[in-house]
């Protein structure tokens, strides 16, 4: 069962946003595209990392990014392009930074940097489309 929620945020992003709305927000700067492949695709978690299935994040190019999952509610988020292979975004009031380790048509991986220098691993894949949340156990 696909997320009314998430549809009508991308919807609504993709008629109304544009990166000239983006740079005049404080404090906002529009990340460039890196190329097709890691900004405006679905891009799923793996599930030997996310612990649950259906955790997944969108990078739209005007900078912002989406993160929703099959059991939480999405969360909204700027993000930009640091350097050549490295981005970071906002989580609450913490700057997240990351190495993109791998990125093609079917995988991205990132190399976050936590609090204490800790370096913790993401993988994800391209969504298949459609793209059914597996039912929870209870």
């Amino acid at each position: 069962m696909m997320r009314p929620t998430i549809l009508k945020i991308l919807a609504f992003a993709a008629l109304f946003a544009s990166p000239a709305m983006a740079q005049e927000a404080e404090g906002m700067t529009s990340a460039p595209m890196i190329g097709a492949s890691l900004t405006e695709k679905f891009w799923v978690q793996s599930e030997q990392d996310a612990g649950l299935p259906g955790s997944m994040v969108v990078f739209l190019s005007e900078g912002t990014m989406l993160q929703d999952s099959c059991w939480e509610t999405y969360r909204l988020s700027n993000w930009q392009m640091t350097g050549e292979e490295s981005l970071s975004w906002q989580e609450d009031t913490m700057t997240i930074e990351a190495d993109i380790v791998e990125l093609n048509e079917a995988e991205l991986v990132l190399a976050l940097h936590l609090v204490g220098g800790e370096i913790v691993e993401k993988r994800y894949a391209a969504s298949p489309v459609p793209y059914v949340c597996p039912d929870m156990p209870r």
